[in-house]
């Protein structure tokens, strides 16, 4: 495993129909950046709202999803950064993130998984494809959130070492499942909590729960 691309963001006022919207989901490569709790120095995350955050702070997404995404639409313009991933990722094969896994970057940076990134409009409208949130849902390749737990400098070709995190918790796509079942039964949401997931998730988990 290891880093493919560091990707940086800047405010920029996009058009949703009639709205205009300041976002900064367009990321341009970098040789390197300095990670901290926050997230990556110099990444301006703009709707802090549902981005961003402590325990959002760092986005991945791979490039063996990225390869899957050119052959499905048919397109070879997609590039490191155009879905607004702080880190593009070589995984080797390795099949969905964990709640809970641990990666630790070059010689001192450590993530942990915390949740899937769920689509929005801003987010179709970078992309420019029909029905674009329903089509990232349905094919359940929707990329990490991490907290990071050691801040440092990630740089390209960066090797990344995984460590599994404990096997009952859900992975990304299972807890993007999850988000998108309203009729997700009791056991399953509090298996959820019991993982480390992201304080949105989490109150969202919890609102769900309490309904139940």
């Amino acid at each position: 495993m290891r880093v493919t691309s560091v990707n940086l963001g800047s405010a920029e006022t996009v058009h949703l129909g009639d709205r205009a919207v300041r976002t900064g989901i367009g990321k341009r490569p970098v040789d390197r950046a300095v990670v901290n709790s926050r997230g990556v120095v110099d990444d301006e995350v703009v709707d802090t709202r549902h981005h961003g955050g402590t325990d959002q702070a760092v986005y991945l997404y791979s490039l063996e999803d990225y390869e899957w995404w050119a052959g499905e639409l048919g397109r070879d313009d997609l590039h490191p950064g155009l879905f607004g991933e702080n880190l593009t990722v070589d995984l080797d094969g390795h099949g969905p993130l964990r709640v809970g896994d641990r990666l630790r970057i070059g010689s001192s940076v450590e993530l942990e998984v915390t949740a899937p990134r769920i689509p929005c409009a801003v987010f179709a409208n970078a992309v420019g494809e029909d029905r674009w949130v329903a089509r990232f849902n349905e094919a359940r390749r929707h990329g990490a959130y991490c907290r990071v737990l050691t801040g440092g400098v990630v740089s390209v070709g960066d090797r990344i070492r995984h460590r599994g995190g404990d096997p009952a918790f859900p992975d990304v796509e299972e807890l993007a499942d999850l988000h998108l079942d309203p009729r997700a039964d009791v056991d399953r949401l509090r298996v959820a909590l019991a993982a480390p997931v992201a304080e949105r998730t989490r109150v969202d988990l919890e609102r769900r729960l309490a309904r139940a």
